[in-house]
């Protein structure tokens, strides 16, 4: 059974930085994405970031290129999501998700995620 774990979510003050960390376990094959979601409250959830287990290559929602950094510590069955300059519109609940293969097209529209961690709320807010 795969799992999906988030941790590392909170109030953070504007202008400030933040390490989210999805830690997954249970998997059974080599290759597969993890991606990263936020729903903020009133809107429909949306990607942000997405890695590849095998190559490490990356895709970002353009909202939030150049803030956000995606990263994967394969030993550790974990990726981060490191968000710097937060503003108040970062405000959401982050999940993370998996699926097999590599990034797909419409990865920030949840294609290709089997499983979903429960998330994390992240508070923007001084």
């Amino acid at each position: 059974q795969v799992q999906l774990v988030e941790s590392g979510g909170g109030l953070v003050q504007p202008g400030g930085s933040l390490r989210l960390s999805c830690a997954a376990s249970g998997f059974t094959a080599d290759y597969y994405i993890i991606g990263w979601f936020r729903q903020a409250p009133g809107k429909e959830r949306e990607g942000v970031a997405c890695i590849s287990s095998s190559d490490g290559s990356t895709a970002y929602t353009d909202s939030v290129k150049g803030r956000f950094t995606i990263s994967r510590d394969n030993a550790k069955n974990t990726v981060y999501l490191q968000i710097s300059s937060l503003q108040l519109e970062d405000t959401a609940v982050y999940y993370c998700a998996t699926g097999l293969g590599s990034i797909p097209t419409m990865w920030a529209e949840g294609h290709g995620m089997d499983y979903w961690g429960t998330g994390i709320l992240v508070t923007v807010s001084s």
